[in-house]
């Protein structure tokens, strides 16, 4: 479910940094003046907004003009952002990739978004260059070495085979008048069940990004001037909202360039950071962090630890509030609507398992297969209404699948593929993507729930549970383990474990263990690349 930015900060999916480089904070609290960091690589606002107004030029003589797309190839570093905010400054949409992407995945974005430049560390030149699609201009970024180091990989020397980020654009002077409308970025899905789709959001005024930005401080519980950290993949849509956002707001922003639980919580000791945004799997890896690790780091500093993207299991929300009290917040929605819900430590406490309640002008309906709202507590297709300010979306290329989102009678509501249902109070509970449901003998299965049974089981990291087909049941339940180093477990005593917690055709009936699932940096599991060859030609079936 990519979950972005909040809905009341409607609108903020591109930033010109031009108008934001604060400093300050609370009142009486001296701080550093905002900058931008990454593995030991900093730039300072006013460096970074210098470089994002040249780039913008360099872009400009190359052709790039509003309503056209580049894409980004990299990691997390201030070279990426300055390229997202020079595209905006532009009228140009920057289109983050996910670098891990093989050649066809990799080609497929780059043609499907039409991107007319593509800037690329030097390490993915070979993958890009292969997977270029004819009379697109590639603009080499060399690898930062901390940000190599980081990703555990030497940096390697330019290429020289395409002009170099700094030399090209030093001979540019700063773009004279940026675009009144700002397109947000183009965001890609992770491919998780099919080919990425690009979203693809209306022009936003740059006077309702700011207009934004109070909301964002609020919603996120971060000062003017405040510190934030970006633990996840710019390429997802979350990280990239908040990123935006932050710059709007003139944030102090640290980039992890991969995520490790430890290196995580060193940052937020270092640079007192105020306010993070994770994802759950990235909680379940803090927690496996042995306990004298976790309490040698001085975590006082947080006072807003904001995550979406996924259902957290509960017993793992519970984990983290013990720890660091009551400061996580949440929020669900999608690329194409913002956030739709939210909830505060003391609401999840009060009502366990949500991802919150509609804010402001956004809504939810659950409905069932025939299109009927479903009443509360029935377990149905989720349908989001956006926040009135929130821009219009399509999908590039696909209108179709765009008009299928719809709901029937009601008007302003898309589904984006989840299963859940609403309590007396308002509050939505998820149960599934839709996709990942199971149905064996007629019953709906949805894996999640056992997914999170199974990581309260001592020695399992992680673990996937999907269907496979059954020449019976049509289908039954395949869970993939990955245990913890060192630990042994036995297919009889995940089952037991399943089946002494949940109902018995919950149980799988096949169990796996993989030294390793296949998941991207921000938790995103393709539950695909398991679940398919059980299913071709169904050779699978038990």
């Amino acid at each position: 479910m990519n979950a972005v930015a909040p809905s009341a900060a409607n609108g903020t999916a591109s930033a010109d940094p031009s108008a934001v480089a604060r400093s300050g904070g609370p009142a009486g609290v001296s701080r550093p003046a905002p900058a931008l960091r990454a593995a030991g690589h900093e730039r300072s606002y006013p460096d970074f907004l210098d470089r994002a107004a040249r780039i913008a030029t360099g872009l400009s003589d190359t052709g790039v003009g509003a309503g056209d797309r580049i894409a980004v190839v990299m990691r997390n570093e201030p070279a990426h952002l300055e390229i997202t905010a020079a595209a905006a400054q532009l009228g140009a949409c920057a289109v983050p990739v996910n670098w891990h992407f093989k050649h066809d995945e990799l080609r497929h974005v780059l043609t499907d978004s039409g991107s007319k430049v593509v800037f690329a560390h030097t390490d993915l030149l070979d993958a890009v260059s292969a997977a270029l699609p004819d009379g697109v201009r590639i603009i080499e970024v060399p690898v930062p070495a901390g940000v190599a180091a980081a990703c555990g990989f030497a940096a390697p020397p330019a290429t020289g085979e395409h002009p170099l980020l700094d030399s090209w654009l030093a001979g540019y002077a700063p773009l004279a008048r940026a675009a009144e409308e700002r397109p947000p970025t183009v965001i890609y899905s992770s491919g998780t069940t099919g080919r990425p789709k690009g979203v693809l959001r209306d022009p936003v005024p740059q006077d309702r990004l700011e207009e934004g930005v109070p909301s964002f401080l609020e919603y996120f519980a971060v000062e003017p001037g405040g510190r934030t950290l970006i633990p996840a993949p710019l390429y997802h849509a979350s990280p990239s909202q908040h990123a935006v956002l932050a710059l709007a707001a003139g944030l102090d922003i640290t980039l992890m360039p991969h995520f490790d639980a430890e290196e995580f919580l060193r940052l937020i000791e270092r640079h007192r950071i105020e306010q993070v945004q994770v994802v759950p799997t990235m909680f379940v890896r803090l927690l496996r962090l042995p306990k004298y690790v976790r309490e040698g780091y001085d975590l006082s500093s947080l006072t807003s630890v904001v995550h979406a993207a996924a259902p957290c299991p509960p017993h793992i929300k519970h984990a983290m509030i013990d720890w660091l009290g009551p400061v996580l917040r949440e929020y669900y929605g999608g690329s194409e609507t913002g956030a739709v819900t939210w909830c505060d430590s003391a609401e999840w406490l009060a009502h366990p398992g949500t991802v919150g309640r509609a804010e402001g002008t956004c809504g939810v309906a659950v409905l069932g297969p025939g299109g009927e709202v479903l009443p509360t507590g029935a377990t149905g297709e989720i349908y989001l209404k956006p926040s009135d300010n929130w821009p219009q979306f399509t999908y590039l290329g696909d209108a179709a699948k765009r008009a299928a989102m719809e709901a029937p009678g009601l008007p302003g509501y898309v589904t984006i593929g989840d299963i859940g249902h609403l309590d007396a109070d308002g509050y939505l509970y998820l149960s599934d993507r839709r996709n990942d449901m199971v149905i064996s003998g007629g019953v709906n299965i949805y894996p999640a729930e056992i997914e999170g049974c199974l990581l309260s089981l001592e020695g399992v990291r992680d673990a996937a549970v999907f269907g496979i087909p059954h020449e019976e049941f049509g289908e039954v339940l395949a869970a993939h383990v990955q245990t913890e180093p060192g630990v042994l477990l036995r297919a009889e005593a995940v089952r037991s474990h399943v089946a002494e917690r949940l109902a018995g055709y919950k149980v799988p009936r096949a169990v796996v263990f993989e030294e390793l699932l296949p998941r991207d940096e921000s938790g995103k599991l393709f539950k695909r690349r398991l679940r398919d060859p059980y299913w071709a030609g169904r050779d699978g079936a038990i």
